[in-house]
């Protein structure tokens, strides 16, 4: 168990960051990597059709299309956007839908 003293303090978590942030801006970061995701499959587990996921992730029904065929590479960020859809589709439905 940790005593007072050696709990991190938000200074010594701020430095650290920044150390990973100027190592990451260096390139000798640690890259981050997200799972490989299935957009068809969160679409189905969610029981949208493509019209109706296309708009929650941003795109075309074209250029969602090419992502549940495998035509169009899913990138970092999207992929983590589609993590979220999996595990929290009404908040975001809520918060991008929302008019």
């Amino acid at each position: 168990m940790q005593t007072v003293a050696e709990t991190p303090t938000f200074g010594d978590d701020l430095v650290q960051s920044l150390r990973e942030a100027l190592a990451h801006a260096k390139g000798d970061g640690p890259a981050i990597v997200h799972p490989a995701v299935s957009p068809r499959d969160v679409r189905q587990a969610i029981n949208l059709t493509q019209a109706q996921m296309a708009p929650l992730v941003g795109m075309s029904l074209s250029g969602y299309r090419k992502w549940e065929q495998g035509a169009r590479r899913v990138s970092g960020p999207a992929a983590a956007l589609l993590q979220v859809i999996r595990k929290e589709p009404d908040a975001v439905k809520r918060a991008l839908l929302a008019g």
